[in-house]
């Protein structure tokens, strides 16, 4: 009995229990490099088993190239390389490793699978506008930002496959191929019409690429000839430009008649040397004609510059008047 105890003891011991009685940490599991949009990013898991508070050192090389230090003692289960402003290229290969920490306790080095930036990394979904004008939609396309250098430095003879397809019938898509423009127009649409479109990158070396989300859009009524805006334009413009130059050409004028100001009599506005204002000075003043008039008052007192009759011609006047 007891020897049967000893030897499940010994068994258990040697599966389960080696990390624990040698005081060796297992590595992490499941490590893999990973590149999208030209960065580089190493991934792991736990140790089996892995008891709580493992912290991560991570280190990368190339075929030529000794190995760098990247993340140290971090908890997080992944390192992004291009995110410490390492010295990693775009047309380079590279190797990633991790390995787990507890304590004074160490794992092994557990190496990752090698990646060629500029071919294995996924280019990720570009950004996908629409514009629509009658019958017809605009697709405006941008590209994605890269982690290190630019899109079109490394792929410059990348082109666009555009998917479109009327809303609700995505069995009838209808797909264009090798595109280089970033804006294109799809005409022959029906007016009225809902249509969403995809849009995926498409290089020589890189095939996983990923595809847009589906934008839809509108079409709406026919669109009007370009002449007859352009018409518009050219007549509004010729009006203004005519109003301007009038009121500048005849700004006085256009104030007098808005503001019209009393003229003065002309001897009031003469130079003293002028000659209206000499014939203003040497003339006489015209003759004037006048009848004397005198008031009698009720008590016959002749006005001072009244003749002597003028009190005898009232009084005959008063008698006349009484005995009558």
């Amino acid at each position: 009995m007891s020897a049967t105890i000893c030897a499940f003891i010994l068994t258990f011991s040697t599966l389960c229990g080696s990390r624990v009685v040698s005081g060796v940490l297992s590595g992490p599991t499941n490590v893999s490099l990973t590149s999208c949009n030209m960065d580089l990013v190493l991934r792991w898991d736990p140790p089996e088993g892995a008891p709580s508070g493992l912290l991560y050192t991570t280190e990368y090389y190339t075929p030529v190239t000794q190995s760098k230090l990247g993340c140290v003692d971090i908890s997080a289960l992944k390192c992004d390389f291009t995110s410490l402003n390492l010295s990693i290229s775009e047309h380079g290969k590279y190797t990633g490793r991790v390995w787990a920490q507890l304590g004074q306790e160490r794992s092994a080095w557990v190496e990752s699978n090698e990646v060629t930036l500029d071919k294995e990394t996924i280019i990720g979904s570009p950004n996908v506008t629409l514009f629509s004008n009658g019958a017809t939609i605009e697709v405006s396309i941008k590209d994605p930002v890269f982690k290190i250098s630019a899109f079109r430095n490394i792929f410059k003879f990348a082109t666009y496959s555009i998917t479109y397809w009327k809303d609700g019938q995505n069995g009838k898509a209808k797909t264009i191929k090798d595109i280089l423009q970033n804006r294109v127009v799809l005409t022959d649409l029906d007016l009225w019409t809902t249509y969403c479109v995809q849009v995926q990158i498409e290089t020589v070396r890189n095939l996983n690429n990923k595809p847009s989300r589906a934008v839809c859009e509108r079409t709406t009524k026919k669109e009007e000839a370009p002449w007859v805006a352009a018409l518009v334009t050219f007549v509004f413009l010729a009006v203004v430009v005519t109003l301007v130059v009038v009121a500048v050409v005849y700004r006085k004028s256009i104030s007098h008649f808005l503001c019209p100001k009393d003229a003065l009599p002309q001897y009031l506005v003469a130079p003293p040397n002028s000659s209206v204002y000499t014939a203003i000075r040497n003339s006489h003043p015209p003759e004037e004609f006048y009848d004397q008039v005198c008031i009698v008052a009720d008590d016959q007192t002749v006005e001072e510059g009244c003749p002597p009759e003028a009190a005898g011609t009232n009084r005959s006047k008063e008698t006349d008047i009484s005995v009558g």
